[in-house]
Order: structure tokens, then C-alpha cells, then sequence
């Protein structure tokens, strides 16, 4: 007798039930005859033994599935010379057969033997899937040998609907080269991955008519235990959706297609979702029996993974998925109004809520004893993490009386304190707190001084009435305007109000600011406070002894600079200073140094600092800044690094960069340029990565200088070896400017004619562009010497004279610099040392901005391009910042580009992060790739 076996990844197998039996063509057939004479049996097919119900291994003959697709479909002869697991394959054969004659069939695309190969699938769906469990059913235990049924016809069905398929449709004309694969058996050459998906998704869409599997949890009723929130057993209900109607339960004695489909379903979300196995059934159908471990699990896990695979879940009505926050509720009472700022009086409580249900005494207590991660509050089950929960709730037990303590103590509080994983997303205020905290109202509106000679904009009107509100409430203040918002005019109409209202004249301000814009703020205050009078401390003839304190009783402004800060700190400090405003504050960042020492040592009753990037490369930078404006506020260096510099820079804890904010938000204003609400005539910023390769001269430097980095690490250790890589990477950056740059030899810039350095080359187009259409640039380094080297060639490739504003120019000198360059008939370019010309100076007439190197800090880089981007610019700024291919500049761009900032917080590593790298690391960054040179 003839047998066959479908064996997947062996195809058909033939096989007699003695390896010497004869062919005899009468009995099966000539097709199969003929085939017979030929075959060589040299395949071993493990078969059911029935005589000892076992398995067996026997000679057989292997048929590829094309061959195996043309046997089956032969008409077998009768009789007992063929098995009937060889009728039950012709049988599959002639139902795959029915589903291609009936169009049930798509084209799906594989890879294989590196191609992409055409095949004809069936297209699935209910029918087919019954179609297939009947099959299964009547599948011949001889079959059985070679796998789980299911899997056996999955596969034969699978290998042979393609050349049945293919049959079908051979005699005719196909032009398209898909349909040429899918007809000749031919590999697709414009085959891809996309395309594969899109064949994936038009295949299901053709079972988009069958019911879809809704799984709805259903609450504990106590039918399977108890409604205990710990114990309770929850139903989960399997419901079939047919199209266009509601989800219907599926009961056992349903129609057997429908009850197998959602049994089938069921599995598949088994396998989405693991956990539903082994769970208890309901014995009456298919319903699930969850405990409240698993339904916990379920909607904050398994629902996820069940949608991935097309599986619904519906939840109760009466369910919440809920994030514990807190809310601090801040009041002063009226009679303590009379001190205010950080000795004033108040009382705070906290109040713990779960999603908008603010919870009572009795439901925090409930939370603390719960061990479920399920309850049952106000009719609605709340899932969120009992422990997070419990934590919470003891944290804010602990303050519920209204025991009066000073601001002071209360934001050391919430300094010191936190509970991780829940938030703090609310403060409500009343009494004179609610000016501190309520950011969200406006504060009262100041009107303009009569004695400015400048309309305020909108914003620059809250900015007043904010420095108002803090100079009332005795607060230091952080005015963290973007640069170019005008934070010079409101300080100047600050002070004017402040002489306009009070009975008392206040005292002098001391103003302190870097020498480059002690200029600027006489000439604004010249223009808009004509009436204040402004001594300038600074130069050798300044003012000392009882001549600089008789200067300083007859002005309202003494302007001086951070280097007499430090200088003149006892003669500054022996006067009583109504206030000290610090400008481009971000000069004491550094709290060690002399200027911020003394400027914390000075008197006076208001502290103001200015500031466009209150952060630039740490957090300890917002520390500092505060320490000078709000002492002690933010605690002690330690302290603060423990709290929250190293929890925020190095572990991105989002309830640090929370509590830092509740804490700093009230002394904060911060307003952006880029901000709709903030100001709108403000034109378009294009900032764009220009990147240039590098010649052959400067390759060969580049990797000459890694080389001898390497070399030198070998036997480094410590702060030698940090000092070898920070070394390594200025050498670099000097190499990828230019190669007389980095040689210091005193070579020309050209050689021949032609350029040494692929960026000078680059700034040649760019430059020759923007003169072309009547515009002007700055050009910003970081190396003076670099400016040095650029100024004579610029200066003779343009025809006109190139200001180089840099750490050596003197103050008349700077103001007539940028005098100059305003002017309509002034230069066309500027040069510009990113530290000496970064702040403070306003260049409106260049639209064009140029970072010739990176100084890879983006607070840094957008302080100097802001002397372009500010009030007064009325065409599209154009930033550029040069990088050159495949070195370290583009690596590390790269890595600023992608990297993601922390809320509002602009907080970089700068470059000391690079030194902590390994050595195999540093030289993946540093080497030269194989893109950097160009042709």
C-alpha cells in the first residue's frame, strides 16, 4: 500500500508499507506509476507503527512542493493499493484548489537566499480557520507522526497554495514585475521590506469582516468569592464584535463556528499576554477568573500587549486609572502681613489626590492599611501603587495643623523633603504668598513711570509689575529674560516707579555689569531715564574714598564692572545699597570666585540678577546665581548637589527638576523669544549645521594629533590623563579651523591659490553669498589667535575693513566697534570672540550669524547669536554653526542635536563629560571616519 506523510521542511513524503513491494500501475495509478519507477527513496520518514503504536523510521521519497501540488491533484484510482492518509492530502489539495478558484488568495512577499521571492497566499479569516479545525479533526493518525496537526496543515497549506495558485494563472499576459514573480517563480528584484508590510496589511484587510475579539473585565459581584479588594476574583469576559455592532459574550451553546473562532482568539491573547494561562475558567463558557494581582497587571501591562495584537480591552465603567499627586496650599493671615519675604509668616498643608478626587483623613488611613493595588473610593475602582499610595499618604498626615512657620523654614522643607514617584502639580496661595505663588494670575499691573521715555511692550509691562510685586515683598528676584527682551528698560522703569510712588526716597543702586556694557547702560539710561542720575565707577581716575560716597549720595545708579567688583569690594561695601542688580549675571556662577564673594558680601535691601541663561553647563550655576539674589534659599553646596544636581544631571529624576521648580518658580521670571504670547514682531530664526571636509593636510594633522592622544593615554591616569583629552580636543578643533592655526608657524592662509582648510573655504561661499545680496554677518570664534589669523585674509578677500572685537579691545573701543558696524554704510562683517562679544552688545544690522568653532554649549552659542536675534531686527536671522564630516565636531553636534533638555532646565555637560570616557571609547569619538576628506 501506498502511503504519504507531509513533512514541513521535507515536503511530501511517499512511502510503501514494505521497502520490497511492487509498483503495480493498475492499482495506483500510471502518474504515480511512472514517478515510482523513478524515485530513489533515499529519505528516512518516521511513520506511525500501529502494531506497536509507535513510531517507525522507513524508506520514502521526497517530493518538492510544485511536484507534491501535481500529485494531489491527480485523481487517485480506487481501491486498497492507496493509504488514506494519501487520499486525506489529495483531499486538503482539492480544498486549497476551491479557495484559489474562489479568489481567496494574495500575493505575500519573503526574503530568502538574500532575494525577496512573490508567493501566492490564502488570505485566512474565519471560514478558512473552521475550514482548517475540521481538517484537523479528521486528520489520519498516520499524518499525526510528523507534528500537532494544526501545524501540519498550516504548513502544507502554506507551501502548496503558491503553485496551485500559480497554475491557475500561468496562460496569462502579466507585465508588472511583481506579477511576473508571482507567475515565473522569479525573485523581485524591486522587493523591500516596506513592501512586504504593505502586502501584510491588505491581506488582513480582507478579513476585516469577521468578528473581532473584545475581552471586557467585568467588576467582582462575589459570585466566585469574595468583593474583598485583596481576595476578589474578577470576571473577564470573551466577547466576539461583529462589524458594526456591540460586543456580544459567547456561551457555549452558541453556534460551534463562533464558539471555536472565539476559543481560537482566546488562545492568541493567551499568547499576547502570558498571564491569562492557567487562570480558573468559568465551567458554564470561556470567561476568565482574575485575581486582583492579575487584573492590575493586566491594565497596566497586558492591555498594551493585547492591542499589539489586535485584541481590545474594555474596562468598567466605574474604573480609574489614576496618578497620586500632591498639592500644597499655602496661606498667610492678614495680621502678618507686616513682615513679608523670607522671615514673613505663613502656614502650609499639603493634600494628597488621586487623579481630581481630592482625598479625606479617612481615605489617606484606608490607603496606609490597603495592600491592594485595586480600591474601591467614592463608588469608582482607583488602580494606582499602594505603596507609592501608602508612602504619600503618612507623608502628608504629617502636616495637617496650621502651626505658623516663616518662608524660609517652609521651602527649606520642601527642599529636604520629597516622596519618590508622586508629583507635586499644584500650589494655591492667599495673603501676601499668593503673589510669590500664584504664577498663573497676573500681578498687579504697574502703570508706566511717567518718567520713562519708552512705551513698554505688554510683556515688558508684566515684567515691571513683577519687579514691583518682589521689591515690595523685600524678595530677591532672577529677571531671566531671553536676551534681546529689554531687561535693561525694565529695571530702569523699576527704579523710576520706585522714586515716583514712595514717600522716602529709596537709596542708590549698584549696577554691576561686564566692562562691554557699561557703555549700554549709560546710553539707556540716557534714552529712557533721563532723570536718574548714573555714575560710572570704573577706569583708573574712578572715584575713591569720600569722593566716590559724596558720587554715590548724589546718583541713583552706580555702574560698575565684575572686575572692581572684586577689586573695590571694601570701598563698594562700606555704603548701604537700596539695591544691587547684577547684569549678565551669570559672571558669578562660579561661587568661589572673588566677584561672587563679594558681591554676596555687599549691603543692601533688594538683590536683583539679570540673566538670559540662568543655567549653562550645572545646576550648581542656579545655585550660586541664588545665593546671591536669595541666600541660603537653595542650602549649602552640598546639600544642593545631593538634593539636586546629581539626582537631575546624572539620573534625569523628573521629582527633583519638580521640586527645584516649586522651590526657584516664585523668584523666577523667565520669558522667551520664541514664545507667541511673549512678543510677535520678532522675525524668523533658520539655525542650520553647515558641515565642511576636511583637506588632505588637515586629515593628515587630525590624525596625527589622536594618534599622539592614544599614545599619551597608555600611562595616564587621573587629572594628567583628563587634562591629555581636554588638550587633545582644543588641538582638534584648531586642526578642523584651519591648518596655520593649529601649527602656530606663520603660514599663509592659501597655499597656491588654494585653500589648506575645508571650513575657511566654506565661510568663503557663505560670505561671498551674503555680501552678494547687500547683508551683513558676525563671525564668532573662540580662539583669538583664530580671529587673528582670519582678519588680514577676510579684510583683503573682501575689500573692506573687518572689526575683530575681542578681550583686548578697550571700552571706547568696543562702543565704537558696534557704533560702526549699525551703521547703514558701516562694515559688512564683524569678527567676534565668543566670550568678549557673546553678551550684552546690540548688532541688529547683521542678519547673519556665523559659529566658526563650537563651543558645544547651546546657552553659550545662543547668547552670541542673540546679539543679531533681538528687539530691533526686522529681517530672518540665518545661523550657521560649522562642523567638519566625520570628525569630533559633527559627533558631538550630533549628540547636543538629539539630546533631550530637562523641562525649562537648560542643563549640558560642557565638554568635561569627554574626559570620563574610556580609552576605547574616546577613540571611537575622536578617530577620523572615512567621509572626512574631501575630493
Amino acid at each position: 500500500m501506498l502511503h504519504a506523510l507531509w513533512s514541513p521542511g521535507s515536503g511530501l513524503l511517499l512511502y510503501f508499507d514494505s521497502p520490497d513491494e511492487a509498483v503495480d500501475q493498475a492499482k495506483i495509478g500510471p502518474v504515480l506509476t511512472d514517478l515510482l519507477h523513478r524515485a530513489k527513496f533515499r529519505h528516512k520518514a518516521h511513520v506511525y507503527d500501529p502494531a506497536t503504536r509507535g513510531v517507525k523510521q522507513v524508506p520514502a521519497h521526497a517530493l518538492a512542493p510544485p511536484t507534491a501540488a501535481a500529485i494531489l491533484r491527480t485523481r487517485l484510482p480506487r481501491g486498497d493499493a492507496i493509504s488514506g492518509d494519501l487520499r486525506f492530502l489529495a483531499h486538503v489539495v482539492r480544498g486549497i484548489e476551491r479557495w484559489v478558484e474562489a479568489g481567496r488568495v494574495v500575493p505575500q512577499l519573503e526574503r530568502a537566499d538574500g532575494q525577496w521571492w512573490a508567493r501566492w497566499r490564502l488570505i485566512g479569516g474565519q471560514r478558512q480557520r473552521a475550514w482548517l479545525a475540521e481538517l484537523a479533526t479528521a486528520m489520519p493518525a498516520a499524518l499525526k507522526a510528523a507534528g500537532p496537526p494544526l501545524e501540519v496543515l498550516d504548513d502544507l497549506i502554506t507551501e502548496l497554495t503558491d503553485p496551485i495558485a500559480r497554475e491557475h494563472i500561468a496562460d496569462r499576459r502579466m507585465t508588472h514585475p511583481l506579477l511576473d514573480a508571482l507567475v515565473g517563480d522569479i525573485p523581485l528584484e524591486s522587493g523591500s521590506y516596506r513592501l512586504a508590510e504593505t502586502l501584510a496589511h491588505w491581506r488582513a484587510g480582507y478579513t476585516a469582516d469577521e468578528p473581532e475579539l473584545v475581552l471586557r473585565l467585568c467588576e467582582p459581584d462575589g459570585t466566585f468569592g469574595t468583593t474583598d479588594e485583596a481576595t476578589a476574583l474578577w470576571r473577564l469576559q470573551v466577547c466576539l464584535r461583529p462589524v458594526d455592532d456591540a460586543p456580544k459574550p459567547v456561551a457555549l451553546e452558541d453556534d460551534a463556528v463562533l464558539v471555536r473562532t472565539a476559543a481560537e482568539k482566546l488562545a492568541a491573547a493567551r499568547k499576547a499576554y502570558p498571564r491569562l494561562r492557567d487562570l480558573p475558567s468559568d465551567p458554564r463558557g470561556l470567561d476568565l477568573l482574575l485575581p486582583t494581582e492579575v487584573v492590575v497587571d493586566l491594565v497596566a501591562h497586558g492591555a498594551h500587549a493585547l492591542k499589539e495584537s489586535g485584541i481590545r480591552l474594555l474596562l468598567p465603567r466605574a474604573w480609574n486609572v489614576a496618578e497620586p499627586s500632591m498639592r500644597l496650599r499655602v496661606t498667610s493671615p492678614a495680621a502678618a502681613e507686616s513682615t513679608v519675604g523670607l522671615s514673613g509668616l505663613l502656614s502650609y498643608r499639603w493634600e494628597l489626590a488621586l487623579g481630581d478626587m481630592v482625598l479625606t483623613k479617612a481615605e489617606m488611613e484606608r490607603l496606609i492599611q490597603s495592600k491592594s493595588n485595586l480600591v474601591q473610593l467614592r463608588g469608582d475602582w482607583v488602580q494606582a501603587d499602594h505603596r507609592v499610595l501608602a508612602a504619600a499618604a503618612r507623608y502628608v498626615a504629617q502636616y495637617t495643623d496650621d502651626t505658623p512657620i516663616t518662608l524660609a523654614d517652609m521651602i527649606g522643607q520642601l527642599a529636604a523633603e520629597r516622596v519618590d514617584d508622586v508629583p507635586v502639580t499644584e500650589v494655591t496661595a492667599e495673603g501676601w504668598v499668593a503673589d510669590l505663588f500664584e504664577r498663573q494670575a497676573e500681578p498687579e499691573l504697574v502703570e508706566t513711570p511717567q518718567g520713562l521715555k519708552a512705551e513698554l511692550r505688554p510683556y515688558q509691562q508684566r515684567g515691571l509689575s513683577w519687579l514691583a510685586t518682589m521689591n515690595r515683598l523685600d524678595c530677591g528676584a532672577v529677571l531671566a529674560d531671553d536676551m534681546g527682551l529689554g531687561k535693561t528698560v525694565q529695571v530702569l522703569a523699576l527704579l523710576l516707579h520706585e522714586r515716583e510712588t514712595v514717600e522716602k526716597q529709596p537709596g542708590p543702586t549698584l549696577l554691576v555689569c561686564p566692562m562691554s556694557v557699561v557703555g549700554n547702560w549709560q546710553r539707556e539710561a540716557q534714552r529712557f531715564a533721563p532723570d536718574l542720575e548714573v555714575l560710572v565707577h570704573h577706569g583708573a581716575d574712578r572715584r575713591k574714598g569720600d569722593d566716590f560716597a559724596k558720587g554715590v549720595a548724589d546718583a541713583d545708579i552706580v555702574v560698575t564692572t565684575y572686575a572692581l567688583l572684586a577689586r573695590d569690594a571694601a570701598l563698594l561695601g562700606e555704603q548701604q545699597w537700596e539695591r544691587i542688580v547684577l547684569d549678565e549675571a551669570q559672571h558669578i556662577k562660579n561661587a568661589a570666585t572673588r566677584q561672587a564673594r563679594a558681591a554676596r558680601t555687599l549691603k543692601a535691601r533688594h538683590r536683583l540678577a539679570l540673566t538670559g541663561t540662568p543655567v549653562e553647563n550645572r545646576l550648581e550655576e542656579l545655585r550660586a546665581l541664588f545665593d546671591f539674589a536669595m541666600p541660603k534659599l537653595l542650602g549649602s553646596p552640598q546639600s544642593f548637589r545631593a538634593r539636586f544636581a546629581v539626582p537631575i544631571e546624572r539620573e534625569r529624576d523628573q521629582l527633583a527638576i519638580d521640586r527645584l521648580r516649586l522651590i526657584t518658580d516664585p523668584f523666577v521670571l523667565r520669558r522667551l523669544k520664541t514664545d507667541p504670547t511673549v512678543i510677535t514682531d520678532l522675525p524668523e530664526k533658520l539655525e542650520m549645521t553647515v558641515r565642511a571636509n576636511l583637506t588632505v593636510e588637515q586629515a593628515a594633522l587630525y590624525q596625527a594629533v589622536v594618534d599622539d592622544m592614544l599614545t599619551k593615554l597608555k600611562s595616564a591616569k587621573g587629572m594628567a590623563r583628563k587634562g591629555i583629552v581636554l588638550s587633545t580636543l582644543t588641538r582638534l578643533k584648531q586642526v578642523c579651523n584651519h591648518p596655520a592655526h593649529y601649527l602656530s608657524d606663520g603660514s599663509p592662509v592659501l597655499r597656491r591659490g588654494s585653500h589648506r582648510s575645508g571650513k575657511l573655504a566654506l565661510v568663503d561661499d557663505i560670505l561671498e553669498s551674503v555680501l552678494a545680496d547687500g547683508e551683513k554677518a558676525l563671525l564668532f570664534t573662540q580662539f583669538r589667535e583664530f580671529g587673528d589669523l582670519l582678519l588680514p585674509y577676510l579684510t583683503e578677500r573682501f575689500g573692506t575693513p573687518v572689526p575683530f572685537l575681542h578681550g583686548g579691545v578697550s571700552k571706547r573701543g568696543r562702543d565704537d566697534m558696534v557704533t560702526g558696524f549699525q551703521r547703514e554704510d558701516g562694515p559688512p562683517l564683524m569678527l567676534l570672540s565668543l566670550k568678549a562679544g557673546g553678551t550684552g552688545l546690540n548688532l541688529t544690522a547683521a542678519n547673519h550669524v556665523v559659529h566658526l568653532d563650537r563651543w558645544w554649549n547651546p546657552a553659550v552659542e545662543n547668547q552670541a547669536t542673540d546679539r543679531a536675534y533681538r528687539i530691533g531686527q526686522h529681517r530672518a536671522v540665518q545661523v550657521r554653526k560649522l562642523v567638519c564630516v566625520d570628525t569630533i565636531e559633527e559627533r558631538i553636534d550630533d549628540m547636543i542635536t538629539g539630546k533631550k533638555q530637562l523641562a525649562d532646565l537648560a542643563v549640558s555637560a560642557g565638554e568635561n563629560w569627554i574626559t570620563e570616557l574610556s580609552t576605547d571609547e574616546l577613540r571611537d569619538l575622536f578617530t577620523l571616519g572615512a567621509e572626512a576628506v574631501g575630493d
